[in-house]
């Protein structure tokens, strides 16, 4: 797959059979959308062409508003739809003045000076141009101007796995890891940096790694404790992680902590992995450190189970 960060860096070698979206997530439903396009190139005799943006469209005209969180960083998402088999990624700086484009600058601009596309395949409900106005009736209209095919893929063929970005976020929200999970395809996953915290955890026998996530807007699931998977150097590890403000400390600020099983080095300022496979249980508060550990031991034997 190769990857340009501006369409102008894109020149059409071949017919572009094109498609255009955020693809936050790249979850099942997404996935249906891909194998259309990559479907519709083989018998098209051309090249598949995904447009997408960065910054995600409401950082720009919403920028007052940082509820925004979606579930993968721009990397992420590159590293996603490099194991989906698209030819060529395009993501294009997303700005206000971009907004701007009319439905028919965007076609004609856009998908057919730029990207010289011969077939466009989008999703049932997409908007497109300046206040979305622009729809697949447009798309129809347009087609036979431009010299391009349009298709539409139905609704029942992405709504019979009944799968969205939204519905995803929602479960992480809700801690739900299982639904999310499948909904994705994958198992969802967080990346970031060990920081130095405080070493509680060292003195009742569950040393932690402090994990900091740089991104501000990816979205981390509903506080709790989760069995999970680290990736750390490549090589994979079993563990459990816990979200929250560490109540039985009297915390204030939200921490990711992740005890490694079997596992002693120090990993400071390491990039690690967190996989995420199920959710253990509410964060609790604790009378004693005492009582926290007893919990924590029950919590190790439970991460080992549904870890194995």
């Amino acid at each position: 797959m190769k990857i340009y960060y501006n369409i102008d860096e894109f020149k059409a070698t071949n017919k572009s059979v094109t498609t255009t979206g955020t693809f936050d997530g790249v979850h099942l439903g997404h996935n249906v959308i891909l194998n259309k396009l990559k479907q519709a190139a083989q018998n098209f005799g051309g090249e598949t062409v995904l447009l997408t943006f960065f910054p995600h469209p409401r950082m720009v005209l919403q920028p007052e508003n940082t509820d925004l969180r979606l579930l993968n960083t721009i990397d992420e998402r590159i590293e996603l739809l490099k194991k989906s088999g698209i030819d060529h990624l395009i993501i294009h700086p997303f700005s206000k003045e971009f907004s701007r484009l009319s439905s028919i600058e965007f076609v004609r601009d856009i998908l057919v000076s730029k990207l010289n596309t011969h077939k466009l395949v989008i999703g049932y409900d997409h908007h497109f141009g300046r206040n979305r106005e622009g729809s697949f009736i447009h798309l129809k209209e347009f087609g036979p101007l431009y010299g391009f095919e349009v298709e539409e893929i139905p609704a029942q063929d992405i709504e019979q796995i009944n799968i969205s970005s939204t519905k995803v976020r929602n479960s992480l929200n809700n801690g739900n890891i299982k639904a999310a999970n499948q909904f994705l395809g994958y198992h969802y996953f967080i990346k970031g940096t060990v920081v130095e915290g405080e070493k509680i955890g060292r003195e009742i026998g569950f040393p932690t790694a402090n994990i900091k996530v740089k991104e501000w807007y990816k979205l981390i699931p509903a506080n709790g404790v989760y069995a999970v998977n680290i990736i750390l150097n490549k090589i994979k590890y079993n563990g459990m992680l816990n979200i929250g403000n560490r109540p039985t400390l009297n915390g204030n600020d939200i921490t990711i902590e992740v005890n490694i099983f079997n596992f002693n080095a120090n990993i400071y300022n390491n990039e690690i992995r967190i996989e995420f496979i199920d959710r253990i249980r509410d964060e609790q508060k604790f009378d004693k450190l005492d009582e926290l550990k007893q919990q924590l031991e029950i919590d190790k034997k439970t991460s080992v189970q549904l870890l194995s």
